[in-house]
């Protein structure tokens, strides 16, 4: 499992892709740290820079590209081949593979997420910001994961799911937010550190259930999807 991980990381490192992750936590730094700066009230900025901004672009679009790339990307330029001829259960490379995207996702957006939560309120918030958002990379990345071994169109569908359902339908339509990794993410963020700065209707048992449901579900269906694969990385 170790191989296979450190060829996940090498591959999403050296990839143009990696390159796409850096602008969005930045921005959200710089936003945060433009506000207080100029002394803006956190209860007038911090929901749309860390909820807005963070929760609900930085967090879900960062997970969609490692997510979406630690294998389809390699199942696309056919170097999945490689992988899908080792001796190897295929438990064996859908788990580095969700680590690695899980663990790439959580460190990419959990620093910008601490450093406006603590200018935004304190550092409490700053490390629910960061053990949520942990969460989150998991249940984003375990989804964009076996959608790349579902679908020729992974990242299309991935946006429909966080600008759609999320985005619109989850502003909008107040039963959905229940299916929504963002909101389960933010009731986790808001139970270890209570605030006025965030909200949502779902309750903390409902968001820690969901997402372990959602974890191990795509986890699981991924692994099943793998195992279809030919070696010409085409399903069977």
């Amino acid at each position: 499992m170790s191989t296979v991980s450190w060829i996940t990381a090498r591959g999403l490192f050296g990839r143009r892709r990696f390159l796409m992750l850096l602008p969005l936590p930045a921005v959200l730094v710089l936003l945060a740290v433009l506000c207080r700066s100029l002394g803006v009230d956190p209860g007038e900025w911090a929901p749309p820079v860390l909820v807005g901004l963070g929760l609900a672009v930085v967090l879900p679009v960062v997970a969609l590209i490692v997510g979406t790339g630690v294998l389809g990307a390699e199942i696309d330029d056919g170097t999945v081949v490689h992988i899908l001829t080792k001796p190897l259960p295929r438990w064996q490379i859908v788990l580095p593979k969700l680590a690695v995207a899980a663990g790439v996702s959580a460190v990419t957006v959990a620093v910008p997420l601490y450093v406006a939560g603590v200018l935004a309120d304190s550092v409490r918030l700053g490390l629910a910001l960061v053990v949520a958002s942990a969460v989150g990379a998991l249940a984003y990345s375990a989804l964009f994961l076996a959608l790349s071994l579902v679908t020729r169109r992974p990242v299309l569908l991935g946006l429909v799911y966080v600008l759609i359902w999320e985005g619109l339908l989850g502003n909008f339509v107040s039963g959905t937010r229940v299916l929504s990794i963002q909101q389960w993410v933010i009731a986790l963020a808001d139970r270890m550190a209570p605030t006025a700065l965030l909200s949502t209707t779902v309750s903390v048992p409902v968001a820690l259930v969901l997402t372990a449901l959602v974890s191990v579900g795509f986890t699981v269906l991924a692994i099943d999807r793998l195992r279809s694969f030919s070696i010409a990385g085409e399903t069977s």
